[in-house]
């Protein structure tokens, strides 16, 4: 088992995702099935975003409240909280084009075998079950690529208000950063809103799939 991850590991990592794929449908694992599994990846990679966002909004709460210590060692954590940031807006990404790389394999293979089917009244009913999960797929995808566009801006203000604290270490710069707070704020709360939608989206994609 630990050759055939290794083996898995490598497909994915190389990009051969007809042989990643026909490799899982060996042990019986289909497309369908991974579909399902990265779209509650996706979603949980938003709700570890939605955290990290949020906790970056109060280190910039505490940055802007500042009345005395080390400036240092906030600017240290609001550092630290804009990189954590990052990386969870990169693992957001990431898990968002895998759940496109597989859905792409699905309905590309479950139209091909509708021409497979000798009962004209099977055949009907699997491609109206493609369509209507082809609608609900896109929906979802929208959803989740808008609530992905939503971390852009935040990213970019939290870096300008990282790199001018970083050069201006002092009192003067904290008071300059405070009319910051309520934009990034309206931002992180957009963002948190479309990510729900998106979460929300997910979990009824996973049981329409799975029902």
């Amino acid at each position: 088992m630990k050759q055939f991850l290794i083996v898995m590991l490598s497909l994915a990592m190389f990009g051969c995702q007809s042989a990643y794929y026909a490799a899982w449908e060996k042990l019986g694992v289909e497309k369908r099935d991974i579909l399902v599994d990265r779209v509650e990846e996706a979603k949980d990679s938003q709700e570890e975003a939605q955290e990290q966002f949020a906790s970056a909004l109060d280190e910039f709460s505490q940055l802007i409240n500042f009345d005395g210590g080390e400036l240092q060692d906030v600017y240290d954590d609001l550092n630290s909280q804009f990189e954590a940031s990052q990386e969870a807006a990169s693992n957001v990404s990431n898990r968002i084009n895998k759940v496109e790389s597989v859905a792409e394999a699905l309905f590309d293979e479950w139209s091909e075998e509708l021409d497979k089917y000798s009962n004209a009244n099977l055949r009907r009913e699997s491609e109206r079950q493609l369509r209507d999960t082809q609608r609900r797929y896109k929906s979802l995808i929208a959803t989740m690529r808008k609530a992905e566009s939503k971390m852009a801006p935040v990213l970019s203000a939290l870096q300008d208000n990282v790199l001018y604290l970083k050069h201006n270490l002092n009192a003067s710069a904290v008071g300059a950063l405070q009319g910051e707070f309520n934009v990034i704020k309206k931002d992180i709360d957009v963002l948190i809103k479309e990510m729900n939608s998106a979460i929300k989206q997910s979990n009824e994609f996973i049981s329409s799939i799975q029902s």
